[in-house]
């Protein structure tokens, strides 16, 4: 079976119109109808909140604020980052991914998130009890955030994904606790002196898919 329609958008996405979208793909998959895809999308400055959100990560409402539905706790999107949205059949094997396996597929997640970082010589890294990618400043030991993942899983199909910081305004994330951890900060690409593009991280996106998910497939 060939792998996801990857579909690059233009301009910037208003959250409500992605909800609605993916939802849509997700009932359209599990019906048959439509095939699985990666979404690349850049949205406008918003804060999403997960399942696990609580009142108290929003410490000021800079920007419009919206209920999620996938897991985690609150989130930042905005230009300069970039969202995949990730709608797979996961009642059947994608790769390293095992059948009707969420646990794997977020470990999937992950790892083609470090694996594409890494073609930037970027080495992203997982940390128990902290969802998300991590960067080391190894002068200091500071771990800052560079990429968030927050999915859903709807009768096996999934939604949501993953977001990377490629070089959005670091300041936009201090209107909320991103998932939940004070403890830690963010980062970006372009912070971290790479100076890549939305579509040079999308490349990589891309190359790396098949190393995870097994076959790809550019619509």
């Amino acid at each position: 079976m060939s792998g996801p329609e990857w579909i690059v958008a233009e301009g910037r996405t208003p959250y409500p119109d992605a909800l609605a979208a993916m939802e849509a793909r997700a009932a359209g998959i599990r019906a048959g109808t439509a095939g699985e895809a990666v979404w690349l999308v850049e949205h406008p400055p918003t804060y999403t909140a997960g399942t696990s959100a609580t009142p108290e990560g929003l410490v000021e409402a800079r920007f419009p604020v919206f209920q999620a539905g996938r897991g985690g706790q609150w989130t930042y999107h905005g230009p300069g980052q970039r969202t995949a949205y990730v709608m797979l059949d996961l009642q059947r094997p994608h790769g390293t991914v095992a059948a009707r396996d969420i646990r794997a597929y977020v470990h999937g997640l992950e790892e083609w998130v470090i694996r594409a970082l890494d073609r930037f010589n970027v080495r992203a890294e997982r940390r128990d009890g902290r969802v998300g990618l991590w960067v080391v400043d190894r002068p200091s030991g500071r771990e800052n955030k560079i990429g968030a993942i927050g999915v859903r899983v709807t009768r096996w199909v999934s939604w949501h994904g993953v977001a990377i910081n490629v070089d959005p305004d670091l300041s936009h994330f201090g209107g909320i606790v991103p998932c939940g951890i004070s403890a830690h900060g963010v980062t970006s690409l372009h912070a971290l002196g790479v100076l890549a593009t939305l579509e040079e991280v999308d490349a990589a996106l891309m190359a790396a898919w098949g190393e995870v998910f097994g076959d790809a497939r550019v619509g």
